[in-house]
């Protein structure tokens, strides 16, 4: 995390995502400020908030992009929610501490996959043992002398060199299972929100359930691997340590923010509910300890990251209490045909190479000229300014019409080269775009 400078975040999210600068500079700040906290000492850094943030910008022009790159160059507990499926208390819905949940059954897998690549050696030399009792019992003999011992001790080390080798993995083997039953999560919901882990404890209570399965050795090892790995890891540390991520560098990104401001003017109808979300919402942004399963936990230095297009409703709109919560505001522009031709092209995983690499597992080589490029771009922005904008998404759809007759026909093509050029782009889309009705139902 040191070395994740603001700049080095930027440019990292610049591999990915196209424009949006101020964007970017706004939650590279963010992140830092994370890594900075933790170098104070203790009295100060429980003082220190996250500076929460709104993105402002129409859909499909990257806000969700960046929050999830975000998260993965950190490596925090990220969870994307919608503000729209919240309701107030005493509605029919859900509860909005149920983000908080979701983040944090979210990094208990992130630790406890990352504790099971710890223990994985450990669990992998276990498995083998049992897997090399399962596929050698040497029989029972009365003389047990040291002779006896020495060539059953030989061929086991035989038998575990062709384990090791993959010589084995066909073979049929029969193994013991210990299962825990699970335990629906629907069933706890009541008890995790009074603060007790009733999931937790029906699956203590419920005894294993172990069974005998004939499979292959390859899935047998798999089984055998993971059930050691669940016997080696501490339960108890991972959930500390879960807990301890979530509260610290978990990212909660809130989407269609925008649906839950009220309007203007008087409230009545919708609006009441919606202002009933904001406020329900707004203990949750600002600090608050919420029950989970594995434990309590604050949500003081969770980083809020709020996204809408604020088309009909203004940031102005939220009560003034929510609004305080989210002091940084950064606008997202729309694309351009110039900023299509970027996505097409500069990201690490843009649509063209993802296409290229697809249709390269068919045997078909694929190039895209620069006019062909530059045409579905146009095309693109031509869409979106006729039909409802939804940014670069338009470029899927273009893309997939573009390329449809090739994706369907590859395997069964002689030719096994296509170059894509601007007559190409026109012949298969010029129409399509130029009436406006199949424009509306096709792209």
């Amino acid at each position: 995390m040191k070395g994740l400078t603001p700049r080095a975040i930027a440019e990292q999210l610049d591999e990915y995502i196209v424009g949006q600068d101020e964007a970017k500079r706004a939650v590279a700040i963010a992140l830092r400020n994370r890594w900075r906290r933790q170098q104070l000492s203790e009295e100060l850094r429980q003082d220190v908030l996250p500076k929460n943030i709104i993105m402002i910008g129409p859909t499909g022009v990257g806000k969700t992009e960046i929050a999830r790159r975000l998260a993965g160059l950190a490596k925090a507990p990220f969870i994307k929610v919608e503000a729209s499926h919240y309701t107030e208390v005493g509605y029919h819905g859900r509860d909005v501490e149920s983000m908080v949940r979701e983040l944090v059954e979210l990094s208990v897998n992130m630790v406890r996959g990352e504790m099971f690549d710890q223990v994985r050696p450990q669990a992998e030399r276990n498995a083998e043992e049992r897997l090399l009792d399962a596929l050698y019992e040497p029989a029972e003999s009365a003389a047990d002398d040291a002779d006896r011992r020495e060539q059953q001790s030989r061929a086991r080390e035989r038998l575990r060199r062709l384990l090791q080798d993959g010589k084995l993995d066909e073979r049929p083997v029969e193994v013991e299972i210990s299962e825990k039953p699970r335990v629906i999560q629907s069933m706890s919901v009541g008890g995790e929100e009074m603060g007790f882990d009733m999931q937790g404890f029906l699956e203590e209570m419920l005894p294993s359930r172990t069974e005998r399965r004939r499979m292959s050795v390859a899935e047998a090892r798999e089984v055998l691997v993971r059930q050691e790995s669940e016997k080696l890891v501490d339960k108890q540390a991972v959930g500390r340590d879960a807990l301890w991520r979530a509260e610290n560098h978990g990212i909660i990104f809130v989407d269609e923010l925008d649906k839950v401001a009220s309007s203007g003017g008087e409230t009545y109808g919708p609006d009441v509910s919606r202002e009933g979300v904001q406020r329900d919402l707004l203990p949750v942004v600002e600090g608050c300890t919420v029950p989970t399963r594995y434990g309590m936990v604050r949500t003081d230095h969770i980083l809020f990251i709020a996204a809408g297009a604020f088309n009909v409703a203004k940031p102005s709109d939220l009560i003034p209490e929510l609004q305080g919560r989210f002091p940084i505001r950064v606008e997202l522009t729309d694309l351009t045909k110039e900023d299509f031709v970027r996505i097409l092209r500069e990201p690490k995983t843009a649509l063209i190479k993802q296409y290229r690499a697809l249709l390269a597992t068919e045997g078909l080589e694929v190039e895209f000229t620069d006019e062909a490029v530059e045409r579905i771009a146009e095309f693109a922005e031509q869409i979106n300014q006729r039909a409802q904008s939804i940014g670069a998404r338009r470029l899927q759809t273009v893309m997939e019409k573009l390329l449809e007759t090739v994706s369907f026909e590859a395997p069964d093509m002689e030719q096994k080269r296509l170059v894509v050029d601007r007559d190409y782009v026109d012949g298969r889309l010029a129409d399509l775009v130029q009436d406006e009705d199949l424009t509306r139902y096709i792209l």
